[in-house]
């Protein structure tokens, strides 16, 4: 062996973890951290709170009809959540829009049905659907180019965009012509009903 090896070989033998003599120390650290990490999970959970109760004029969710008619589409995937329409990062948490769960869409000609197992279900009549679009993020999800179906609905005064994944992707066009589909005949419906009534 050459001196440096030698060298090399008698500093790492010496260099040993000196002995915890200092446990209150080290426990006071463990108590800081633990406290501190508490204290920014209370300071998420009343913020969240806080936001629902800024979005306390929303109404409640309306409920699906006792018979919504037959199903044209049916899917099972996730519920992301929901936004004020156009402001992706605006999560709306009143009523349970904000939980993320799974979720069964049905898609009728009264409307959209979401049910959600473990969270709060709701029902988008026809008319007030407003646009269906395939997007790529919406409330802290971001996924690839077109991995989200974006649905906007108008609730009270406000319209929402509320976002759905799809445990086929390959659905979410067939969704969103069928949607938008849907809006356009019931456009068309209302301004011959109102001309009618002229």
């Amino acid at each position: 062996m050459t001196p440096a090896t030698l060298l090399a070989a008698g500093l790492a033998a010496e260099k040993k973890s000196a002995e915890v003599t200092d446990w209150a120390a080290r426990v006071g650290w463990l108590v800081g951290l633990a406290l501190f990490v508490a204290l920014v999970y209370w300071l998420m959970r009343e913020g969240w709170k806080w936001r629902g109760t800024l979005q306390g004029d929303l109404p409640e969710l309306p409920s699906a009809p006792d018979d919504p008619g037959p199903a044209r589409l049916s899917m099972s995937g996730r519920y992301h959540g929901s936004t004020t329409a156009g402001q992706w990062l605006d999560r709306i948490v009143a009523h349970g829009l904000g939980t993320r769960s799974r979720v069964e869409l049905t898609l009728t000609d009264a409307g959209l049905d979401v049910v959600r197992p473990g969270a709060t279900d709701f029902f988008v009549p026809v008319a007030q659907l407003r646009e269906a679009r395939l997007d790529k993020g919406i409330a802290g999800k971001v996924l690839t180019e077109g991995g989200l179906l974006v649905v906007t609905w108008a609730h009270g005064e406000r319209l929402i965009d509320s976002g759905f994944r799809s445990d086929h992707a390959t659905e979410h066009n067939e969704w969103v012509d069928a949607i938008n589909s849907m809006i356009d005949n019931s456009m068309i419906d209302n301004n011959s009903t109102e001309g009618a009534e002229r």
